[in-house]
């Protein structure tokens, strides 16, 4: 069954339902209507003929001696008076004649016998006992269509005369169901033949309707033939007459084709956006009208706006003169000049390499956008200084591996022959025998020495687990707060208050914060404020461990990290190499700035793991503080 023909069939069930029902209302209240002008037609009647019954009674009783003691006496004077009376005679012949509903018309007594009747009983005898007219005026349409269509029955309109305030005699007019039926017809069939011109109307018009709401499916149609194969179309065509699911046919497959170019689409762009993500250069791609459409997350490291907030802004909103770099790039980009790796120092000091290059076409000489790439030259200075402090720590452990072997063995023969030696010169105390022990407390620390060494460039197993870095941060405060307490420093510890998971050697990194921790503490002799702060940082974790001890100075901050070195009296130089060392295993970095005479800031940045990015939503941080010592 095509579309069109279940259209036509649905407005016509539609419209035949709505005439139905309309229909229906309209007969049943016409009924009711015929029903109630029926009753009062009635009912004037039967007031006509009491009234009528009334004077032939006062005539025919006005001079008649009556024995109130004998009804018999009384009911034969009033049966006389009634049957006698021509004006009442002619009242009721004038009823039975005329009256389009009513059936007989009956007087009778207190007994109901009847003193006269138009009906097929006699006179004198008991009248037949019949529903009041009331009940039909009183039943709803259906009931009332039961009853008028229905078995043949008569219905009394009845109204009594008292005498005495007694009834006297009652006046019974007979309507009868056939006879309401007769009236009604005339109008029920007025009413079919309305309700079938409108199901006439209702096939026609709803052919129409389907012609005229199909019509711009076949332009529908046409259109979409530009977007679907030829050959693909010829077939589907021959498959499928119907003209709606032709156009659903064609609109399916392009809808299908969408969404694989989405799904192309989808993974081009991803892949774009991770590699702009990895990409330490800021990188803007601007249209023709200067909107920026293509911006990496490094641009928030250069421009200070989030990435999201500078898609779709022309580049005048996006270059303020307020600073350096964008007073530099708004004169470049006003006057459409070219910047080829152009050094800007920005209002902070850091230098960064500019190029700004307008994109032209060859052949219309029109403008199709612009490319802005920002190079931090100092970022490259830190990566390269740090790749050779990894260099140099390599080739530490290389060498402290190689020489803790070699040193080993000597070490272990040296003690093997001191023992030796104090065996054969036994128990006696002599001046050499203080010698030795000198030799022997030296050669044990230099055995301790050798094995940190061997110890420091061993292999370490990671073991990395799932874990909030709040709870490595606040274990840290709570295991070095007995030391802080004696040092009179106060520690202030502000964390986020959601979680920040990474993936980490729980131990290692303990020791790691620790280790800089402490260092921090052991930088304030004379006590003061030490901050510890976890905040997060794009992709990253960022533990700051911020000191107000003396500071360290340029030319050290380059060697703070290196084994063994060490400005402190009675310190190791192991604490900061191992922290280095624990964070590179992390996938992590180290970084200290410092200022002589106003502390040190040290930053362990640790990345997020990746599924945790995206998920939190950034809430007020917490703060918490504990005197005299806060980790």
């Amino acid at each position: 069954m095509s579309l069109k023909t279940k259209l036509v069939l649905a407005i016509t069930s539609l419209d035949f339902l709505v005439t139905a029902i309309l229909s229906l209302v309209y007969v049943s209240q016409l009924l009711q209507a015929v029903v109630k002008q029926s009753y009062e037609t009635n009912l004037l009647v039967a007031r006509q003929i009491r009234y009528a019954l009334q004077l032939a009674l006062e005539t025919g009783l006005k001079d008649q001696r009556v024995n109130p003691n004998d009804p018999v006496q009384l009911r034969d004077l009033a049966a006389s008076a009634v049957r006698d009376n021509e004006a009442l005679m002619a009242v009721v012949t004038s009823v039975n004649r005329y009256s389009p509903t009513v059936y007989d018309v009956s007087i009778g007594d207190a007994s109901n016998r009847a003193l006269f009747t138009t009906g097929p009983n006699g006179e004198d005898e008991l009248l037949p006992v019949r529903t009041n007219y009331q009940k039909l005026l009183d039943s709803n349409a259906i009931d009332l269509l039961k009853i008028v269509f229905g078995k043949p029955a008569v219905y009394d309109v009845e109204l009594q005369l008292e005498r005495n305030n007694e009834l006297f005699v009652m006046v019974h007019v007979g309507v009868r169901t056939t006879l309401l039926r007769e009236v009604y017809e005339p109008s029920l069939k007025s009413a079919l033949e309305l309700m079938c011109l409108a199901l006439a109307t209702a096939l026609l018009v709803a052919f129409l309707l389907g012609n005229l709401a199909l019509r711009p499916m076949e332009e529908l149609s046409m259109q979409l033939d530009y977007w679907s194969p030829v050959a693909e179309e010829q077939h589907t065509e021959e498959a499928e007459k119907d003209t709606v699911v032709r156009v659903s046919n064609k609109i399916e497959r392009i809808g299908q084709r969408m969404r694989n170019v989405e799904g192309v689409f989808s993974a081009l762009k991803e892949n774009l956006d991770q590699v702009l993500g990895n990409l330490q250069d800021g990188i803007l791609l601007f249209t023709g009208d200067g909107r920026a459409v293509l911006v990496s997350s490094a641009v928030n490291r250069f421009l200070n706006v989030d990435r999201n907030l500078i898609l779709g802004q022309h580049a005048r909103d996006i270059f303020h003169r307020e600073s350096v770099l964008g007073r530099t790039l708004r004169d470049a980009w006003d006057a459409g000049l070219t910047l080829v790796q152009e050094e800007i120092v920005t209002e902070s000091g850091n230098r960064i390499e500019v190029s700004l290059d307008f994109i032209h076409d060859d052949r219309s000489k029109q403008g199709l956008g612009a490319l802005l790439t920002l190079h931090d030259t100092e970022s490259v200075e830190v990566i390269e200084s740090e790749l050779e402090l990894s260099r140099r720590m390599a080739a530490i452990g290389r060498l402290t591996s190689g020489v803790g072997h070699e040193v080993k063995n000597p070490i272990n023969a040296i003690v093997v022959h001191l023992e030796l030696l104090k065996t054969k010169l036994g128990s006696t105390q002599t001046p050499a025998t203080r010698h030795l022990d000198v030799i022997d407390s030296e050669i044990h620390r230099l055995d301790r020495v050798v094995q940190t060494l061997v110890d420091f460039s061993r292999p370490v197993e990671v073991k990395l687990l799932e874990y909030d870095l709040r709870h490595i941060v606040a274990d840290v405060v709570t295991l070095a707060a007995a030391e802080m307490s004696t040092r009179d420093v106060t520690l202030t510890s502000r964390q986020p208050s959601y979680p920040m998971i990474v993936k980490v050697d729980v131990d290692l990194l303990k020791q790691a914060v620790l280790n800089v921790v402490q260092n921090g503490a052991q930088a304030m002799p004379r006590g003061g404020n030490l901050q510890v702060i976890l905040e997060e940082d794009g992709k990253s974790a960022v533990i700051r461990v911020k000191d107000e001890g003396e500071g360290i100075s340029s030319e050290l901050q380059a060697k703070i990290f290196d084994l063994y070195f060490t400005t402190k009296s009675g310190g190791s130089g192991i604490g900061l190499a191992m922290t280095y060392r624990i964070l590179q295993l992390h996938h992590g970095s180290i970084d200290v700035q410092s200022e002589l005479g106003r502390g040190s800031e040290f930053q362990l940045r640790i990345p997020l793991l990746v599924t945790d990015r995206g998920r939190r939503h950034p809430q007020p941080t917490l703060v918490e503080s504990t005197k005299g010592f806060e980790g």
